[in-house]
């Protein structure tokens, strides 16, 4: 199996292929790469490697791993996961950024979680873009009413929307719904450009839609190690 630097390497050659191929400047893309399950160790490889974003879908390693390699300078951490409210000071400690704001109670609850001297906190707006009430994201009706809560925060900065692909579709047909919602969040906030879209497996179609930031996984960090 290609090594650490080769998988990144690669990786990173297919981004530029897809915006390419897009008409896009490759540039313009923010690549994030998701450690999940795997150690802290794993985090200064890919520095040592150039990466400075990465990305955790649980509270409980992201708060290991961003204690764990605070030394490492430029670091930049982004929350993708599903949210818990009574979970918010600790994301807001370890996250620059949380992709994954999909009610008000949330919004709210990172916004009440800032100390005296914290930065303003980068947060996308999260769309389901399935038919099914449980999976994570607001609904599509609700993305200017929590677009506009969000704005309103005094710490929280509204950056964008961020949506997962549904398995059953398409991705390149839900892609295209994002960017439209994407039109709809930058209504209420014009400067909301990003769209975080596209994983290992869809994130040339993501590309291709207007997705701004990747979170691509195992494509890079290769297969997760066995759980303790």
């Amino acid at each position: 199996m290609p090594d650490l630097a080769q998988r990144l390497a690669d990786v990173d050659f297919r981004i530029g292929e897809a915006a390419r191929a897009a008409g896009r400047d490759p540039g313009e893309l923010t690549r994030i790469v998701v450690t999940k399950f795997h150690p802290a160790s794993l985090v200064r490889e890919l520095h040592a490697l150039g990466v400075r974003d990465l990305g955790e879908n649980r509270q409980q390693e992201l708060s290991a791993k961003a204690e764990e390699t605070s030394d490492l300078p430029d670091t930049r951490w982004h929350f993708i996961g599903q949210a818990q409210t009574n979970k918010a000071r600790a994301i807001r400690r370890a996250a620059a950024v949380v992709h994954s704001v999909d009610r008000e109670r949330l919004a709210e609850a990172l916004d009440a979680a800032a100390e005296p001297g914290d930065a303003v906190l980068d947060v996308l707006v999260q769309v389901n873009l399935t038919d099914d009430a449980g999976r994570g994201g607001v609904s599509p009706d609700g993305i200017e009413p929590l677009a506009e809560r969000i704005a309103a925060a005094a710490t929280l900065r509204l950056r964008g929307v961020m949506a997962v692909a549904p398995l059953d579709e398409a991705p390149t047909a839900a892609f295209e719904r994002l960017a439209g919602y994407s039109d709809r969040v930058r209504a209420v906030v014009p400067e909301a450009t990003w769209i975080s879209a596209g994983m290992t497996g869809d994130f040339a179609e993501a590309i291709a839609c207007g997705a701004t930031h990747l979170r691509i996984g195992s494509a890079i960090t290769g297969p997760r190690p066995p759980r303790a």
